[in-house]
């Protein structure tokens, strides 16, 4: 499949604005030719997943992103002119942005649809071929996407492969141009160090543990409304969700009585309630049931929030109860370890200071939240944290703007898309120069050297000194 895509893409040439929003077309065609076959297929994946919130989270979502992405597409293949002046003289210069060829792409499952479509949807902006490799774990949703995507376009453009975790080794594994992973740090690590042994470049959009500051003075009712509330997208499954919660020591009953209140609203049942979204395996429900009894056994305080005459956590449905913690220390793995479920860590703090240095002390996450107003306590948050994004008072809040960049920073991702980003990510920004001048300007660097040069070279470093010592001497 590599092969004939990489000889179809050296044939054709980089394709004209007119055949990127083409593909484009045809990639949102599929999706919403096949909306109810795929949130079917979700439904089927997940064991319980309403049609709402496939609607909202994966094919909703994805449309403002693709449609802001394949209105700038003619903007952004547009040459930067370099060096204008020099125009006159003969010395052209230009840096042109060029497709790299063909991308790879690892798609995960929490949102197997989405996660796919959005970055093969900036690939094609950028004039690239595309290869996807569907998660294994959302079967139905992988199998469904390969049916149907030769139905609106041939393998040279677009191909999408099935298959287990030792197809997906030998995937990452390809000389692709570019491979684009979405997934855990874990197997990012191991994605890229496949794709090291090609050289190949890679995107990785992990996840880690999203920390929220409830600032001092802030709403402490409506702050825990929208965490609570926020936590439980997708079962808890986003790589966005709020993962632990730092409240101003004061506050801390306050705020878990509102969350708990606010869970019980929203979940009167769990086990016959199609809005629950169930863990989308058995291994993902044991991995979180294992984070809180861990919690538990170690001195943790865990309460479920359970409905009365609910036995939860639930095997055969794979649901679980949503779980608020306190207390968790350093020893517990709930304290490191991604939660990826419906479970919520709260903690209080003394000072912002404490509160930062507490994020601080673990790897850079995906998102940060603020929970407060945004004076000069949110700006030092924000100065003094490192995050890919950051979300004031709103979950998400960082990926409403269509084309604003979305990516990780350390352990919670490497490189960006959405936006231009996506369109910078999958292409090759090249230098082309041309000279018609009567003479060389590079000529002199080859010997034998004149004794000019010598004197032009000692005047060039004498006046850049000159120049640093100033600049040093005022600062």
């Amino acid at each position: 499949m590599l092969e004939k895509q990489r000889r179809s893409f050296m044939a054709d040439g980089p394709p004209d604005v007119a055949v990127r929003r083409h593909r484009i077309d045809r990639l949102l065609a599929m999706v919403l030719d096949n909306t109810d076959a795929f949130v079917e297929a979700m439904g089927e994946d997940f064991g319980t997943r309403s049609r709402a919130a496939s609607l909202s989270t994966e094919l909703v979502g994805m449309i403002p992103v693709i449609e802001h992405t394949r209105s700038h597409v003619r903007q952004w293949m547009r040459s930067g002119k370099l060096m204008r002046a020099a125009r006159l003289a003969g010395l052209r210069a230009e840096v042109q942005p060029s497709p790299l060829g063909v991308v790879g792409i690892i798609g995960p499952w929490n949102f197997p649809l989405q996660l796919v479509v959005v970055p093969a949807a900036a690939a094609f902006a950028a004039g690239n071929r595309v290869m996807i490799k569907m998660s294994e774990i959302t079967r139905h949703t992988a199998e469904l996407m390969q049916k149907v995507a030769p139905d609106y376009f041939g393998d040279h453009e677009l191909a999408v492969v099935t298959g287990g975790a030792d197809v997906a080794a030998a995937f990452a594994g390809l000389p692709f141009d570019h491979v684009f992973f979405t997934g855990s740090p874990s197997v990012g690590a191991l994605v890229q160090r496949a794709a090291a042994d090609n050289l190949v470049p890679v995107t990785l959009e992990l996840g880690g543990k999203n920390p929220v500051v409830v600032a001092p003075g802030a709403d402490i009712a409506r702050s825990a409304k929208r965490i609570a509330s926020a936590r439980m997208v997708n079962g808890g499954q986003v790589c966005v969700c709020p993962d632990y919660v730092l409240v101003p020591e004061p506050d801390v009953e306050a705020f878990v009585d509102v969350a708990r209140q606010t869970l019980r609203d929203m979940f009167p049942t769990i086990l016959d309630n199609g809005d629950y979204c169930s863990c989308v395996n058995e291994a993902n429900f044991d991995r979180v049931l294992g984070l809180i009894d861990d919690a538990r056994e170690r001195g943790a305080v865990v309460e479920s929030v359970a409905p009365d005459g609910e036995a939860l956590p639930d095997r055969a449905s794979r649901k679980i109860a949503p779980t608020i913690v306190r207390d968790a220390d350093a020893t517990m793995r709930i304290a490191s370890e991604e939660i990826f479920g419906p479970v919520l860590m709260v903690q209080g703090y003394g000072s912002l200071d404490d509160a930062i240095e507490t994020i601080n002390a673990r790897p850079a996450p995906l998102v940060a939240y603020w929970f407060g107003p945004g004076g000069n306590n949110f700006r030092d948050f924000v100065r003094r944290t490192r995050s890919g994004g950051v979300a004031r008072n709103d979950f998400a809040a960082q990926m409403i703007p269509s084309g604003a960049p979305f990516g990780g920073v350390g352990r919670s991702g490497m490189g960006a898309y959405h936006g231009k980003a996506g369109f910078d990510a999958f292409s090759h920004y090249r230098t082309v120069v041309g000279s018609d001048l009567p003479f060389s300007l590079t000529g002199s660097a080859a010997p034998p050297f004149k004794p000019g040069m010598q004197r032009y070279g000692d005047m060039m470093l004498r006046r850049a000194r000159n120049r640093t010592r100033r600049r040093l001497k005022k600062r």
